[in-house]
C-alpha cells in the first residue's frame, strides 16, 4: 500500500506547505536549478540540503519541506558537483568547511543569487554534508534603507585612507560596506574605478546606475588565493577605491595599510568589538619587532571606525547599533606623539566627541522604544563604556 504524504506537503500553488511538483525520483545536475527557482519564487529566504533529510526551505521565518523524499548520499553528491565543483567532497574530507557563491541565470537578464556555506557533518553514522544556501538580494540596500547615522554617511566618503567596518559574525558588516559602495557609486560624479575582494562575492552592482564608475569584483579563494594577494593586484589596476572583505591577518592589514599610504581609499572588516579593540587587535597582528612601526603606519592612515552590532527589534525583526569614530588630523597627530600602548584608553575617552559609543547608541534606539531593555545593557557593557 502506498504511503500518503500528510496533507501540509500536498502540492497547491497557494499552500506554502506544498512541495517541488516537478520532485524527481533521482536528482540530477539539471534539476537542481530549476529546484531553487522554485523555491526563490515561494519566497524562501534560506534552502537547506542535508543528506538523509528532505530539501528544507525557510518561507517567513519557518522551515517547509521543499521536496517530499529524503535525499540520499548520491543525491548529495550531485549538488555538491553541481554547487561546488568535483573537489567538494574532497575537500570536506579533509576537514574543512565551504564558503562560496552560486547563482542561476534563468535567462539572460535575470540572475538569482545565493551566499552558499557546506559543512561536512555525521548523518546516521556515517560522514555527510550539510549546505546552506542564503537568497542574496539582486541589489544592494541604500544607507537611509539601514538607517545609517547621517555622521557616518557624512565621513564615509575620505580622500584616502581606511575605514573600517567591525563587528561579529553576522552583524551585517557585508551590506553596510555594499550600501556604502552603493552611495558612492551613485555620486553625480560616480567613484572612478572599485575594485573588490570578497569571501563570497555576496551583492553585484549590475543594477546600480553609474556610468562614471567601473566595478570589477574578485572572489577569494575563487579567483585570487587570499585578501593579501587581491590588495597587492590591486595596486596594479590603478583603483580608486579598494574593498578588502577581511584585514585579519599581518599581510592583508600590511599591503591595506600600503595602499591607504599610496593615495586610495580603502575598505575593509574585521570580526572586533569596539573602536579601541578594533585598533588593538589590528596591532596585535604584527610582531613585537615591527609592532610600533606598524602600529604608527595604521594610524596615519585610519580614517573612521565603525562597529555594528544586530539586535531584535521590538515587535519583530532586527536593527543595526552601532558604535563609530571619526580620525581627523589632529585626533591622528595627538595619537602619533604618544605611545601606541596608551591608545586605547584615549580612544575610549575621545569616542564620546568624534563619534559615538555603543552605549549611548543602544540607549537612543531603547528610548525610541526600539530595542528592549536586556538588549540596551548588553550593548551597553559590548565595549566596556556607555554614552
Amino acid at each position: 500500500m502506498a504511503t500518503r504524504k500528510p496533507i501540509s506537503l500536498l502540492k497547491g500553488a497557494d499552500n506554502k506547505g506544498a512541495t517541488w511538483p516537478d520532485e524527481p525520483g533521482r536528482f540530477t545536475e539539471d534539476l537542481i536549478d530549476p529546484m531553487l527557482q522554485w523555491s526563490v519564487k515561494k519566497g524562501a529566504s534560506d534552502i537547506t540540503i542535508q543528506t538523509d533529510r528532505p530539501v528544507y526551505h525557510e518561507l517567513d521565518g519557518i522551515l517547509y519541506p521543499a521536496i517530499f523524499r529524503p535525499l540520499d548520499a548520491a543525491d548529495m553528491a550531485v549538488f555538491l558537483s553541481k554547487i561546488y565543483g568535483n573537489e567538494a567532497q574532497a575537500r570536506l574530507a579533509s576537514g574543512t568547511d565551504l564558503d562560496l557563491s552560486y547563482e542561476v541565470r534563468p535567462d539572460r537578464y535575470t540572475r538569482i543569487r545565493f551566499r552558499v556555506n557546506i559543512t561536512p557533518i555525521l548523518s546516521k553514522g556515517r560522514d555527510a554534508a550539510s549546505i546552506t544556501m542564503r537568497v542574496l538580494p539582486n541589489e544592494p540596500p541604500r544607507m537611509k534603507d539601514l538607517n545609517i547615522e547621517e555622521d557616518i554617511v557624512h565621513h564615509w566618503a575620505p580622500r584616502q585612507g581606511i575605514v573600517i567596518v567591525t563587528g561579529p559574525t553576522g552583524s551585517g558588516k557585508t551590506t553596510l560596506l555594499a550600501a556604502g559602495n552603493r552611495m558612492l557609486l551613485e555620486r553625480p560624479h560616480g567613484c572612478g574605478k572599485m575594485l573588490t575582494y570578497e569571501a563570497p562575492i555576496e551583492y553585484v552592482y549590475d543594477a546600480v546606475k553609474s556610468p562614471r564608475s567601473l566595478v570589477s569584483q574578485t572572489e577569494i579563494p575563487r579567483h585570487l588565493p587570499d585578501f593579501a594577494r587581491g590588495v597587492r593586484n590591486s595596486l596594479r589596476r590603478k583603483p580608486e577605491i579598494i574593498m578588502v572583505g577581511e584585514a585579519r591577518d599581518r599581510e592583508t592589514i600590511s599591503a591595506s595599510i600600503e595602499a591607504a599610504q599610496t593615495g586610495h581609499c580603502v575598505y575593509t572588516t574585521t570580526h572586533t568589538m569596539g573602536v579601541a579593540s578594533t585598533v588593538q587587535r589590528m596591532i596585535s597582528t604584527f610582531g613585537t619587532d615591527e609592532r610600533a612601526e606598524r602600529a604608527y603606519a595604521l594610524m596615519e592612515t585610519i580614517r573612521m571606525i565603525c562597529t555594528q552590532a544586530l539586535v531584535p527589534k521590538v515587535g519583530g525583526g532586527r536593527m543595526g547599533v552601532r558604535e563609530w569614530m571619526r580620525f581627523p588630523d589632529e585626533i591622528r597627530e595627538r595619537l602619533l606623539d604618544m605611545d601606541y600602548k596608551e591608545w586605547s584608553p584615549n580612544l575610549q575617552r575621545w569616542i564620546p566627541n568624534y563619534g559615538q559609543t555603543m552605549g549611548k547608541s543602544a540607549q537612543i534606539a531603547f528610548e525610541k522604544g526600539l530595542i528592549d531593555r536586556r538588549h540596551y545593557l548588553l550593548l551597553a557593557a559590548a565595549t566596556g563604556a556607555g554614552g
